[in-house]
């Protein structure tokens, strides 16, 4: 069963000369439980479509239906609500309150159900138990890891038990251990029966989806099933035009300043200082000499 549909959707803005169409007639269908890695150069409208999805923002043209309910029919506090109960957001800037703890951060979408202070920290207590941070709760987001702070944002995006999960850049700032860590979550997320919906630049994070949407000029130019553990056919493709560079790329740089010089003989893998060899005592007797018999003619 679908969970998103979504039918000749376009989302323009502006009007007249200074029209900028960021959606054109896009179609996509999303069943539950998929994670859906979705893919393309910045301004090809993926920011746009996951706020519309979000229910942030709304179309100018198409229909869109999540969780079998047309979104144009909902009006602003319902829309509020699926978005409260429905729908978790994470964020590549984690988005959390500096002056709220961990745990307070977790529990503060519950405050919007109407839950009493007590329920609240005691059900933020154990998403942050289940997810690993029991040790930081009380702790302020400025004194976690990069990490441990998307994480907590995960827990707060969890909190409502919601069914679509919409991340955006979700590694972004993080390194590459910190980036495995958050994505193991989301693919156990993911086998809880939550349908993810991740945007991303990096083709090696495909890996964990289930299906990849390209994105181009407002529009979805492939859309592909793939193999969990493997990175998408089409993004291992756009990896071999980014730019990598490693130590033997260095060397082989240098091999071939070495190659240009005159002279050089050096073997591939061989360097040689470049600088001018310091002059000997002799030598500089001899070129005061020159220069001396210079001036005097």
């Amino acid at each position: 069963m679908a969970i998103i549909e979504i039918d000749d959707l376009s989302k323009v803005y502006g009007f007249g000369g200074a029209t900028t169409v960021a959606l054109d007639e896009i179609n996509l269908s999303i069943e539950q439980n998929e994670f859906v890695a979705i893919m393309g150069p910045s301004g090809s409208g993926k920011s746009t479509l996951m706020n519309i999805i979000g229910l942030l923002d709304r179309p100018t043209h198409g229909s869109y239906r999540v969780n079998s309910r047309n979104a144009e029919k909902l009006s602003h506090n319902q829309r509020a609500k699926m978005r409260r109960d429905k729908i978790g957001f994470i964020f590549q800037s984690f988005s959390l309150i500096p002056r709220l703890t961990v745990l307070e951060n977790v529990a503060l979408p519950l405050a919007y159900r109407g839950l009493s202070t007590t329920r609240r920290l005691k059900e933020a207590s154990l998403m942050i138990n289940r997810l690993g941070l029991a040790e930081r709760e009380y702790y302020l987001p400025r004194h976690l890891s990069g990490g441990q702070t998307q994480t907590a944002a995960i827990a707060r995006a969890l909190i409502n038990s919601p069914s679509i999960i919409i991340a955006d850049e979700p590694t972004g700032n993080l390194d590459s251990n910190d980036s495995r860590l958050i994505m193991e979550l989301l693919s156990d997320i993911h086998k809880d029966g939550t349908t993810i919906l991740m945007v991303t630049h990096n083709p090696e994070l495909t890996r964990y989806a289930t299906r990849v949407v390209y994105m181009r000029d407002g529009m979805i130019i492939k859309d592909e099933l793939t193999t969990l553990g493997r990175v998408a056919p089409t993004a291992r493709k756009a990896m071999n035009y980014l730019p990598f560079k490693t130590e033997e790329d260095d060397f082989a740089g240098v091999s071939a300043l070495m190659k240009a010089i005159p002279g050089s003989d050096e073997s591939p893998g061989e360097t040689k200082s470049l600088r001018r060899p310091k002059a000997t005592r002799k030598n500089k007797s001899k070129s005061k000499r020159s220069r001396s018999r210079k001036a005097k003619s």
